[in-house]
């Protein structure tokens, strides 16, 4: 008794010191949590010009933020999502927490072990240590929850396109106002419950109330209630979800990060189950309900039940009278012309899917099945690359995963099968070497008849099929504020591909160095070459193919002069040659960032000049909390924005974007009813959020 409170004021002593220094370094210079997130977004996604949802990776991060982690019951799962820790980080939390008890304060994170300053840094921002909150009854803990929000939204293009205009056809131009409304509640606490909806309107849409479009006010409207960890029940949520098991190959969830992510600890996907869906992307979802049941301590079953409306062309067999066949499936959730209403939840789709899920010690493994059902079958319009696409109105997969750790070694994968189709596996390993050295290498094989229509796995392509490869990724720490990092990757496609119609293969190098001499400055230097296939031209049946090269190189350097004032300044260059043609584009930014007691202003200046679209380069930018912004620059022209937020009040915030993109040598911006004549586009944003 004696001894385990003597231990006890020892971690009050050391938690109150670490508590003051700590306090005084945020006070002094921690970066905030807005640059905290736009600096892991570099950090973690350093090739940002892949067919990668970013915007679903972006709203998982930033839902975090708002709603952080309680170290006292935040999984291994849940920690690797972050993409933060290195697995031996993973480990040595874990093995703190259940030696040491409980955490007191998320300052008690320097006590770990293998937590460097600058994984505290990063981490602190995503976690909290949550007091006496299970103490109270489920509807105080509700009604006193203090992580809550009301967000309204409303931006316009302030130019005229011509899907507005008198000019564009009655039956092709736009049905709505030129204004995108988006509406969103959330309340949650992490690990415990949560509740929200959605609400959007994209320009061009309009509001209405029409049972025979199946459209009620606003065109897209989500909601979800999530309760966990009630007894046997781990997690129960209905409404919109979506699921992550595995390596993604089945249930794959918005969090495939793809190969232009971090090179080590992204390479593995975390095992989370099932979680709410908060995104604007009108696609990719389940409906319905699911629930994670645990069977014993080691043992857990999860059961997912959707049935949801999709958008697509219908048309009739031209064998038969009567019947109607499905030509494809939209996923734009765009519904702004007669044509696009025509296509509105033409069809029903419902989903079946068990995961039985075994976790022990470092153990972890599990079996898969999915089943997908369409309420119209699929056919497809003929292509020479399309000829493995999928057909019909039913399929189903099964599968398995294991993962395992040991010491510095973690060993991942899955494999899976479409029944009467393809198969597909993913193997891969994670190892720290020695202290300064981590590597990573994945093996991926998926045929060409595999079909997974909610997967996210490991890729070159967009989707989990017609692909074979190996990856190679390392990281070297010189010292603290040194190193650098990269990966090489082989891959081969064994049947035609979208802009690639031959069988073919191709290959990826990246090489970065990063440099962060304190808290205040971030810089890196990186290169990436790949190599693949790439139509050149065809003349009737005739295809002919070249291997086509795209070079970047990206200089990048964060710093702040004060707490209150930081800069940052980008260089991005692009090189693509394919047939003996060498196109090329550049882009030079300057961000300045000031925050001053309740305002806080982001703006840009930038350069750019491209040859095409090949030569296309992305670069984030700031935007209103919970907003998005991740524009190519193309053309020649100049790129600037102005971000204000202004606190009303603890409880009110106002934020307001204004954007502007002038071209040169052009007399239209766009193209179809997305037109817009001129060279100048301006775009304004304004969002109010309310705490309660």
């Amino acid at each position: 008794m004696i001894k385990s409170k003597t231990i006890l004021l020892i971690r009050l002593f050391l938690i109150g010191h670490f508590s003051l220094v700590a306090a005084l370094c945020l006070a002094q210079d921690y970066p905030r949590k807005d640059i905290s997130l736009e600096r892991l977004i570099d950090e973690v996604y350093p090739i940002q010009d892949l067919d990668i949802n970013y915007e679903d990776l972006y709203e998982n991060l930033a839902q975090i933020l708002a709603n952080p982690l309680d170290l006292n019951s935040v999984t291994s799962e849940q920690l690797r999502s972050l993409y933060i820790l290195r697995e031996e980080q993973v480990d040595s939390f874990l093995d703190y927490r259940n030696e040491s008890g409980p955490f007191i304060s998320v300052y008690e994170l320097q006590s770990i072990p293998k937590f460097d300053e600058k994984t505290i840094t990063r981490l602190h921002y995503f976690v909290t240590v949550k007091q006496g909150l299970l103490d109270k009854s489920f509807a105080s803990r509700v009604l006193s929850n203090q992580n809550n929000y009301l967000v309204m939204r409303l931006e316009r293009t302030l130019e005229q396109k011509k899907g507005y205009s008198q000019e564009a056809d009655s039956s092709n131009r736009y049905a709505g106002s030129p204004n995108k409304l988006y509406t969103r509640f959330r309340t949650a606490q992490s690990n415990d419950f949560s509740f929200g909806f959605t609400l959007e309107k994209d320009p061009g849409e309009g509001i209405t109330w029409k049972s025979s479009s199946r459209q009620y006010g606003f065109d897209y409207v989500s909601y979800h209630a999530q309760l966990m960890n009630r007894g046997k029940i781990k997690n129960i949520i209905v409404g919109d979800y979506q699921a992550q098991f595995g390596q993604g190959l089945i249930f794959g969830g918005g969090f495939g990060t793809g190969k232009g992510a971090e090179t080590i600890i992204t390479i593995r996907k975390s095992n989370i189950g099932f979680l709410p869906y908060t995104s604007l992307t009108e696609s990719g979802f389940f409906r319905g309900a699911a629930v994670s049941y645990k069977l014993n301590p080691a043992l857990t079953l999860n059961i997912l039940l959707s049935s949801n409306r999709r958008d697509g062309r219908l048309k009739n067999d031209s064998l038969s009278d009567t019947s109607i066949l499905l030509s494809s499936i939209a996923s734009s959730g765009l519904h702004r012309t007669a044509d696009e209403l025509a296509k509105r939840k033409q069809i029903e789709e419902t989903n079946t899917g068990v995961v039985l899920n075994y976790s022990k010690n470092n153990m972890e493994a599990g079996v898969i099945f999915s089943q997908t059902n369409f309420s119209v079958p699929v056919t497809k319009v003929i292509r020479p690359y399309n000829q493995f696409n999928f057909t019909g109105n039913q399929n189903t997969n099964v599968g398995a995963f294991l993962n395992y750790s040991i010491s510095n070694f973690t060993f991942f994968s899955e494999a899976a099968q479409s029944v009467d189709h393809g198969k597909a596996i993913v193997v891969g390993a994670l190892a720290s070497l020695t202290s300064q050295l981590d590597f990573s290498m994945l093996y991926r094989n998926y045929s060409p008849n595999f079909y997974s229509f909610y997967g996210n796995a490991f890729a070159e392509n967009t989707q989990s099929q017609n692909e074979s490869g190996i990856y190679w990724g390392w990281k070297y720490y010189f010292s603290k504020a040194y190193s650098v990092s990269g990966y090489i990757d082989l891959f081969q496609f064994p049947w035609l591909r979208y802009r690639g119609y031959s069988p073919s293969n191709g290959n990826e190098w990246l090489i970065r160095l990063n440099y962060q001499p304190s808290k205040n400055i971030f810089i890196f230097l990186q290169a990436r070459e790949e190599t693949k296939e790439r139509n050149l031209s065809s003349t009737s049946t005739l295809y002919q193919t070249s291997q086509g090269s795209k070079i970047n190189y990206w200089i990048n350097c964060d710093y702040a002069i004060s707490p209150t004032l930081s800069f940052k300044t980008r260089v991005q260059t692009s090189s693509y040659q394919l047939a003996q043609s060498t196109t090329q584009g550049f882009a030079i930014v300057q961000d300045v960032n000031v925050s001053v007691r309740k305002l806080s202003l982001s703006a840009r200046y930038a350069l750019f000049q491209t040859d095409n679209y090949d030569n296309r380069l992305y670069i984030y930018e700031r935007d209103v909390w919970l907003g998005f912004s991740f524009q190519p620059y193309t053309g020649i022209g100049i790129r600037t924005y102005i971000l204000l937020q202004y606190k009303l009040s603890d409880k009110v915030d106002v934020w307001l974007r204004w954007a502007n993109t002038s071209y040169q040598n052009i007399d239209a911006i766009g193209s179809g009813l997305e037109t817009i004549n001129g060279s100048t586009k301006n775009d304004v944003k304004i969002q109010v959020r309310v705490r309660f």
